[in-house]
């Protein structure tokens, strides 16, 4: 396996790591103290929000991907599979409660290919940034997805912003 492998493999690690520590985060509050604060009194209800907008942000993002590879063909090989995770996101979030996603419009994307790229990293860091801060109002389960998925974000925005990926 080449350098390329390596970084690659390194990165995952980073963000696993990263992923592992948010979950096992400091906290003086009780874990329900954690569960029930800022949400509503159901938690089926508080959850089934909560997925709704993170799918919905991933859903964006998905779009980003297409509108990047829709004005920049030449980057879809390299995107395919970075899209491709970010689709399986959006169900991932969905899950069984959430019917359906409100439309967002499509994003502007730079005429550089360089800087669409850039602009994906960015869109996949605020994200992660997004899911991590969501951890503290989701049931264990939905944490656990999102560390997850926060993870991957971040591994996604490092191999965007790595030249010759």
């Amino acid at each position: 396996m080449g350098r390329t492998g390596t970084t690659r493999r390194r990165a995952l690690m980073v963000t696993g790591a990263a992923a592992a520590a948010v979950l096992t985060g400091c906290s003086t509050e009780e874990p329900e103290q954690r569960r029930t604060s800022g949400s509503a009194a159901d938690p089926a209800r508080a959850e089934a929000a909560l997925r709704r907008r993170l799918a919905a942000t991933s859903g964006a993002l998905r779009d980003q991907y297409d509108a990047v590879i829709a004005q920049h063909p030449a980057l879809a090989e390299k995107l395919a599979a970075l899209r491709a995770a970010v689709a399986e996101h959006v169900t991932a979030l969905a899950g069984p409660a959430v019917t359906a996603l409100p439309a967002v419009a499509p994003p502007d994307v730079p005429t550089d290919p360089a800087a669409a790229l850039k602009a994906l990293a960015t869109a996949e860091r605020r994200i992660s940034d997004v899911r991590s801060a969501s951890l503290v109002d989701a049931e264990p389960e939905l944490a656990r997805l999102l560390a997850s998925v926060a993870a991957a974000g971040a591994a996604h925005a490092y191999l965007l912003t790595k030249k010759g990926s």
